[in-house]
């Protein structure tokens, strides 16, 4: 038995306010939309993860989301500029990322991040 994938499910009440967010911003492709329910997706492969935690680190609230992304900082450029709220700051945590949590147009709190390369 070997866990494939895992989709986390966000609840909305308009799926199609998701696509400036997860479309638009982070680039995902819209592989599903039957009108109530709505997938974005990208041709990349990741591994299976669920976190489980009782802070997000650094002090702040743990996040709904997480999501990787190759250019933290572009995608943190790209999401002041179209005005979505910034919930804490980009910031390099002792971990080992690059990192900022932004709101969601469904009210999610998500993590962007990228691992930081050693040079």
């Amino acid at each position: 038995m070997a866990v494939l994938r895992i989709v986390p499910n966000l609840a909305a009440s308009n799926p199609a306010r998701a696509r400036a967010f997860y479309g638009a911003l982070l680039g995902l492709d819209v592989a599903m939309d039957m009108g109530w329910i709505m997938t974005f997706a990208s041709d990349t492969a990741a591994t299976p993860q669920i976190s489980v935690a009782t802070e997000g680190g650094s002090g702040t609230a743990v996040p709904d989301l997480s999501i990787e992304v190759d250019d933290v900082d572009e995608i943190y450029k790209r999401a002041r500029a179209a005005g979505f709220e910034v919930t804490y700051g980009i910031a390099d945590e002792p971990w080992g990322v690059r990192r900022f949590y932004v709101r969601d147009p469904l009210g999610k709190i998500v993590n962007i991040l990228a691992h930081v390369r050693a040079t």
